[in-house]
């Protein structure tokens, strides 16, 4: 099925490897907000799968499926990307959570509960949780869709901003893997356990949702609420 100029058939990689399109296409979603369309991230997706189809050379020793998976993301990113995904009014609210967490963590010394943040912003509970269910669009990429492949660009050096700090150097140095660390296990603890599920176990929120006995909406706010904590906690390193 595969050559050193790419797969034989292609047309039926694309139907193997649909489902992959589709699981990856999901697990984008838990971090995006309901303007986003899964069926756009799945077309884009199979562009991407189409494009690994023509390039992969197995000679170098790499599975299709993770070469796949790369390039399918990095497709979907670069659809995000380009639609301007995320709204105005929800950039606005993701930075007053985090402003939100950030004086409370610095009052009290411990991360604050969703109660606290949500006095601090004069809101109810219901409505910030529905405030962090709608602004689900605290994106996190993956260190692979980064990497230059075929002599291509990498993701930061095609959007890269005038002499801003290089992403990438910050995501390698010793001292920002620290931070992160640290802010991860500062997190509370069903946030930690929620992270550890669904980016090491790489669990949806469905199923998360089934093992914390609450709804997969439920567990998007927390994720949301966990990724605005180490936001928050990481700014200024680098």
């Amino acid at each position: 099925m595969y050559t050193a100029t790419g797969l034989e058939d292609k047309g039926e990689c694309l139907k193997s490897f649909a489902p992959l399109v589709k699981r990856i296409a999901h697990h984008l979603m838990a971090k995006l907000p309901s303007s986003v369309e899964v069926d756009d991230l799945i077309q884009a997706g199979m562009m991407g799968l189409l494009e690994a189809s023509e390039r992969y050379d197995e000679l170098r020793g790499a599975q299709f499926e993770t070469y796949a998976g790369q390039r399918i993301r990095g497709a979907m990113l670069d659809e995000l990307r380009q639609s301007d995904w995320l709204p105005r009014n929800l950039r606005r609210d993701t930075k007053r959570i985090e402003q939100a967490i950030s004086r409370l963590q610095q009052r009290q010394g411990k991360p604050p509960t969703e109660s606290e943040v949500a006095r601090e912003m004069g809101m109810n509970l219901s409505d910030y949780q529905e405030m962090l269910f709608e602004a689900r669009g605290a994106q996190l990429l993956y260190y692979e869709d980064f990497r230059e492949q075929d002599g291509e660009e990498s993701f930061f050096d095609r959007h890269q901003l005038g002499h801003e700090p290089d992403p990438m150097a910050i995501l390698g140095s010793q001292r920002f893997q620290e931070a992160l660390v640290g802010a991860i296990e500062e997190l509370p603890e069903r946030e930690r356990m929620m992270m550890g599920m669904h980016y090491e176990q790489e669990m949806n929120l469905k199923e998360i949702g089934e093992v914390f006995g609450v709804s997969e909406s439920r567990v998007s706010q927390i994720h949301t609420q966990a990724v605005t904590r180490l936001r928050s906690r990481l700014k200024g390193h680098g």
